[in-house]
């Protein structure tokens, strides 16, 4: 079995400002072998390759924006942390707020329920009370109606 030879690449000599923006664009880089790690936080061989290139282009001069690009066009918006907002990666930066948006409607509309659920007794009792007195209204008028028929009777 064979030793794995570790990755020998030349040191790119950078300044302070330089090394200021390597670290941070290294922190918005994704390794794409890891995938959970960010390509300062990453050992594998193609981080270390990635780490190289982007230090090679920055000494180039390269911007910030240019470095992204090329990383996008070579290996997808995955790359970023923070891709841009295009078309394909719309339901990236729209998807929590539209699921926030649901979650908020499905709650007031639960809430809403609620209330009504909780008011219903309240509401069945008035009603109730309120048959039994228009009932009683009722029978008392008929009650009325009945005595007045039978005094009307004996009278004549």
């Amino acid at each position: 079995m064979s030793q794995p030879v570790p990755n020998t690449l030349e040191p790119v000599a950078l300044d302070e400002a330089q090394t200021q923006r390597l670290r941070k664009l290294y922190g918005e880089i994704r390794c794409l072998v890891c995938q959970n790690q960010s390509l300062a936080d990453s050992a594998a061989d193609l981080a270390i390759d990635l780490r190289h290139e982007v230090q090679s282009q920055l000494a180039k001069g390269s911007s910030d924006e240019q470095i992204k690009r090329w990383l996008v066009e070579r290996y997808g918006d995955f790359v970023l942390y923070r891709p841009q907002m295009q078309a394909t990666t719309a339901i990236l930066w729209l998807g929590p707020f539209v699921g926030l948006a649901a979650g908020a409607l499905v709650w007031r509309l639960v809430q809403r329920k609620r209330q009504i659920a909780a008011m219903a007794p309240q509401d069945q009792a008035a009603q109730a009370d309120g048959f039994a007195r228009a009932g009683r209204e009722a029978s008392l008028q008929r009650a009325k109606r009945l005595l007045n028929t039978d005094d009307d009777a004996r009278a004549g």
